[in-house]
């Protein structure tokens, strides 16, 4: 599966790792991750990270963006990993290497890099990454396996979500033996402020549902003001509140910033990517986002997930 990757990989001496703006934990795993694998079996190469700051996974990652000048691209080789289009590359400086490797399993929507590893069926980029050192025999370092590990966790809903596979836990217990520390990962993911727990009690309370049972929260301006929450809370940290809901099998959540409106797409059997791709997003079948212009937008979005929910129990994967 990877040939072509390692190919490509073994002969650059500059390598620069990008992921996806606004970094999730799977986007800095993944990463971090390779950063530390390179560096352990390839000492002798120049390994740089860009990318915007990892918010909410700075104390897990210790994720610090490397300076590096434009002349550091040429006759380089950028990895893009975990970003399904260009427009979301978090530094697009990519383009001015030499050679451009991608890997990544998000729904395929288009082909922008050289090479391209695309795997829809793996739980997370951080398992592909994984996959990739155990079929090189790659040495993987406890920070590595540390950075891999929680990415599959977080992108696996805690191994919850139906991506995971057996494959999933090969992959988790191969980190493990490289010394991942679940008991040290698991408190740094989840723990949180008692005002953080406060707010998802506001924010439950918030939550409405439509006509065929789409779970949803719209959180304008003015609220998000009020509640003192940033954008990523309100809209990616917010829509797991509705995850568990009895009868409930797709769900959203919207939040409005200076950009537009964030919505943040989730479902347990519906296939509600083709929705959010329609609106210039896109992401996975039960997992998708996308960035709208304003409320009457999302609401449109909104009408669309509630007729899909009323459509039946079609799969479309």
């Amino acid at each position: 599966m990877f040939e072509l990757a390692l190919s490509e990989i073994a002969r650059h001496d500059r390598i620069i790792l990008h992921r996806h703006e606004h970094p999730d934990g799977d986007a800095l795993g993944s990463q971090i991750g390779l950063r530390h694998i390179l560096l352990e079996n390839y000492p002798q190469k120049e390994v740089r990270m860009v990318g915007d700051g990892p918010g909410r996974y700075a104390a897990l990652t210790g994720f610090c963006a490397d300076d590096v000048p434009d002349a550091f691209f040429d006759g380089a080789l950028s990895v893009i990993l975990d970003c399904g289009a260009p427009r979301l590359v978090s530094d697009g400086r990519y383009a001015l290497a030499a050679r451009t490797l991608r890997i990544d399993h998000h729904v395929f929507s288009g082909r922008f890099a050289d090479v391209e590893v695309i795997e829809p069926g793996f739980e997370s980029c951080c398992g592909l990454v994984t996959a990739l050192a155990m079929e090189a025999g790659l040495a993987v370092p406890p920070a590595a396996a540390n950075a891999l590990y929680a990415g599959m966790v977080t992108d696996s809903g805690r191994f919850r979500y139906d991506s995971t596979t057996a494959e999933t836990f090969e992959r988790a217990a191969f980190l493990l033996r490289c010394g991942a520390e679940p008991a040290r990962i698991y408190p740094a993911l989840y723990e949180e402020e008692f005002s953080h727990i406060r707010l998802r009690a506001q924010l439950t309370m918030q939550i409405r549902f439509t006509p065929h049972r789409v779970a949803y929260l719209y959180t304008d301006a003015a609220a998000a003001r009020a509640l003192g929450a940033d954008a990523f809370t309100l809209s990616r940290g917010a829509v797991g509140l509705m995850a568990d809901i009895r009868g409930v099998g797709i769900w959203a959540s919207f939040a409005e910033t200076e950009g537009g409106v964030l919505c943040e797409l989730r479902a347990s059997r519906h296939n509600i990517n083709p929705i959010a791709v329609k609106y210039g997003g896109g992401g996975h079948a039960r997992a998708s986002g996308a960035t709208v212009p304003d409320r009457a937008t999302a609401m449109r979005m909104l009408d669309e997930l509630d007729a899909l929910s009323g459509g039946g129990d079609a799969r479309g994967d």
